[in-house]
């Protein structure tokens, strides 16, 4: 019979799972920390940048390139477990006395530290650049708590997505509707900026959402859009969550 206390103990011997595939392929850890920092560097010296914005431009792409990778990088998650669905490795745990769903739990836990060292990377490399948020230490957590939760819901989204593909080759065309998604957002250019058709389309985006109430939290400026970027990853959460745990319920049939 499962228990709570099983079941934390399942889903933890999971997460250590994946960690320990971090030290046998650090390469595409490596890769995903510093490919963020690229992007931004990329987009504040490289392609110039700030159309539409007033005041300092690394004030404004710091919060959303933090918010944009938490849209990225999902293909990570994605390709692990379509990865063990295919190899059978799924079916295998399911003959052992562990707690169903531990070895999503496990999986979203490692992509959740992961990212949490991510979004600690490039801080330092925009601290290194210039970036002062002056929000205080509770504008600073509430910001990150804000990424956090956005990346958990797309997270969600994610594992949904490759319980449904199945197999590692099919993630690729999920991959390629992530990059118009993050990039259609307000991440590293003003909506003001842009066509109105094409504004809207920006502004109803949850990762605009996330990114604005960020850059508030880290300046300081007020907390009004705070709530759009709290709602926006519960509602994908309680859409994606529930789906994903039938959808992984179904295959463990």
């Amino acid at each position: 019979m499962s228990t709570p206390a099983h079941a934390v103990t399942d889903s933890w011997t999971m997460t250590r799972r994946e960690l320990a595939h971090w030290a046998r392929q650090p390469v595409p850890v490596a890769v995903g920390l510093l490919f963020p920092v690229m992007l931004l560097l990329m987009f504040g010296y490289l392609m110039g940048g700030g159309r539409g914005v007033d005041g300092s431009y690394l004030d404004y792409l710091m919060p959303g390139m933090l918010a944009l990778t938490m849209a990225f990088g999902l293909e990570g998650t994605m390709i692990a477990v379509t990865r063990d669905l295919d190899k059978g490795v799924i079916d295998r745990f399911r003959s052992l006395p562990m707690t169903n769903g531990a070895v999503l739990v496990g999986r979203s836990a490692a992509d959740m530290i992961q990212s949490t060292l991510g979004v600690l990377v490039l801080t330092i490399v925009g601290l290194a650049l210039g970036w002062r948020p002056d929000g205080g230490p509770a504008g600073f957590l509430g910001a990150v708590g804000l990424l956090l939760l956005f990346r958990f819901a797309m997270l969600w989204i994610g594992i949904h997505l490759a319980l449904v593909a199945g197999k590692p080759e099919m993630v690729q065309a999920v991959q390629i509707l992530v990059w118009p998604v993050g990039f259609l957002s307000n991440a590293i250019a003003e909506p003001g900026s842009m066509p109105g058709w094409l504004a809207t389309a920006v502004e109803w985006n949850p990762l605009s959402h996330t990114a604005t109430a960020v850059r508030d939290l880290f300046a300081g400026t007020g907390t009004d859009h705070v709530l759009a970027a709290v709602a926006w990853p519960l509602g994908l959460l309680a859409v994606f969550f529930p789906l994903a745990v039938r959808r992984f319920a179904r295959l463990s049939r």
